[in-house]
């Protein structure tokens, strides 16, 4: 080891943290980064130094350290780029540690001062600003959805657009114009960058803004693989400060899909990830699963931790997702005031993106059940104009299944069908499931009892199928009222492996070692072993090969991990 400064050897580290970044190893790095600042010689040497460990420490998931290392960079004599670096890395360490808001205006801050001095990195800042402030709802005091829009629809293009420059135009675009008008621009983006030979770094750098293009055109399967390719990157790289980000979204389109095994390893993935980050635990993959599961206890406890605690706008993310929630569980009890209180508190007529605009059909499905129409007027217009802006059978499923229920005759007649065809297309079960309930519903209610249990069959044993308890639950009461002899069913469980059990199970079965499974989850292969070897006993089987026929048997294999 050096005895004091020696410049030389501060280098040496300085690039191998760089390589060892590129491995995937940002703890490595972290390390090797304070080590080359204690060895540093040259005094300009240690702003960029100090700078580059505290997004090494970011990367670890290190948030303290990384706020300290930025500190005592800030307390050094830097260079306007630097200062703008170093506001950047603050807002990243905000947004990380789930405090969107502030990461929104120190963004926008960053971005703000990088105009002059580099347009693309100025360009780049924005759309994570824009990131954060879609996060923060109205906890982005001076760093809102729409100053960020603006300020980046003002910015000057890159002498070389790329898909970063596409993104940013076709996000701010959509919240300064119109779904209809933005759609071009957005498939435009999503298709750029799904077609995209994105490096491990680069895909989570641009994942998240291309899944929210992705949603504002409720194509929801260009959302999930996207998804997944993002946290196999992150995975790979090591960037456990944005990987339970992203399992929460793809907890959530796996959960919609009706694929409750599959998003309950992914719960599993991300409790292991933050609880060795310190991260807060994921409130919401848990709480949409016992929503469409149906189970009411479960779910209004989460719901109101969820809206409790700290005061509120009502404009948070946590609580729009919440109320969102609890509209799909109350819809599904039949309790239909109560959903379209839930509703109506999840659109709150922002721009969001996610849950708010998930909440119209929910919104318009309670309000017309309630004995209310004229509330559902507003929504299905706003309704309409984002579900049909991107040409996919999801939102034109559910566009057609809404305005059914505005509908009379012959016209709602046709619009049930039309809905049924449309999410047909999809693999998202319970949606049609939905729709194929809702069919017979209106069909029993017109008088048409025999031709009302064909659509309330196909309802009742695809919600069963899924788990979709209280969806279920409301089909077999209308096939007895149809005079149909239904007996009550529920969904069996079909193993006792826990979660983190079951994840270990599809990991293995996947091919990983078990030093890459416990890589994953933060425990040590020998760990993963003492799992397996439960996970064998309870499966009855004896080795890695038998996974998945045992898996598949069970029914846990409803895709792959």
């Amino acid at each position: 080891a050096a005895p004091g400064p020696d410049e030389a050897v501060a280098a040496e580290l300085e690039y191998s943290a760089g390589r060892a970044q590129a491995r995937g190893g940002p703890a490595a790095a972290a390390a090797m980064l304070e080590k080359a600042i204690q060895l540093t010689a040259e005094p300009a040497r240690r702003p960029d130094r100090l700078l580059a460990a505290a997004q090494a420490h970011l990367k670890a998931g290190s948030y303290s350290t990384a706020l300290e290392l930025l500190a005592l960079a800030e307390a050094e004599p830097l260079r306007e780029e630097q200062r703008a670096r170093a506001g950047t890395l603050r807002g990243h360490v905000a947004f990380a540690s789930g405090r969107a808001g502030d990461a929104a205006r120190l963004l926008l801050q960053a971005a703000r001062r990088l105009e002059p001095l580099d347009v693309g990195l100025a360009r780049e800042t924005y759309l994570t600003a824009w990131l954060a402030a879609m996060f923060a709802g109205g906890r982005a005091i001076g760093g809102s959805l729409l100053e960020v829009s603006q300020a980046a629809r003002e910015l000057p293009r890159s002498r070389r657009p790329d898909q970063a420059d596409s993104l940013l135009d076709a996000l701010s675009l959509l919240i300064t114009s119109d779904p209809a008008t933005a759609a071009p621009v957005l498939r435009g983006a999503v298709d750029a960058m799904a077609a995209a030979d994105l490096t491990a770094a680069d895909a989570p750098r641009w994942g998240w803004l291309t899944h929210a293009a992705a949603v504002a055109l409720w194509d929801h399967d260009a959302w999930s693989s996207l998804l997944e390719r993002e946290a196999a990157a992150l995975r790979t790289i090591g960037a456990f400060d944005l990987l339970p980000v992203v399992l929460v979204a793809l907890t959530t389109v796996t959960a919609w899909s009706g694929e409750f095994t599959a998003a309950t390893a992914l719960i599993a993935e991300s409790d292991a990830v933050r609880e060795a980050t310190g991260a807060p635990a994921d409130t919401f993959g848990p709480l949409l699963l016992a929503a469409l599961r149906g189970d009411a206890e479960d779910a209004a406890e989460r719901i109101e931790a969820m809206l409790s605690g700290e005061p509120r706008t009502g404009r948070e993310p946590s609580v729009t997702y919440a109320n969102w929630a609890a509209a799909v569980l109350y819809n599904g009890l039949g309790r239909y005031d109560d959903a379209l209180a839930a509703a109506t508190h999840a659109d709150d007529g922002s721009r969001d993106l996610f849950a708010a605009r998930w909440a119209l059909p929910e919104l318009v499905e309670a309000a017309v059940r309630s004995g209310n129409p004229d509330l559902a007027a507003g929504p299905m217009a706003r309704l309409a104009a984002s579900a049909l802006s991107g040409g996919t059978d999801l939102g034109a499923g559910i566009e057609s299944r809404c305005r059914a229920l505005l509908s009379e005759g012959e016209k709602a007649e046709h619009l049930y069908r039309k809905a049924i065809d449309h999410l047909a297309r999809t693999r998202y079960r319970p949606e049609l499931g939905r729709a194929h309930l809702l069919h017979g519903e209106w069909l029993r209610r017109e008088g048409r009892r025999a031709d009302a249990r064909i659509p309330l069959r196909h309802a009742y044993d695809t919600l069963t199928a899924v788990g979709m308890d209280g969806y279920a639950e409301r089909a077999r009461r209308e096939l007895l009222a149809t005079g149909e002899t239904v007996r009550k069913r529920t969904t069996e469980t079909l193993s006792d492996l826990t979660p983190r059990e079951t994840l270990i199970a599809r990991l293995a079965r996947d091919g990983r070692t078990n030093q890459e499974i416990g890589t994953t989850l933060f425990i040590s292969a020998r760990t993963v072993e003492w799992h397996l070897r439960k996970v064998f006993g309870k499966l009855g089987i004896t080795s890695r090969r038998e996974l998945q026929a045992a898996l598949t048997r069970r029914g846990l294999l409803d895709r792959p991990s």
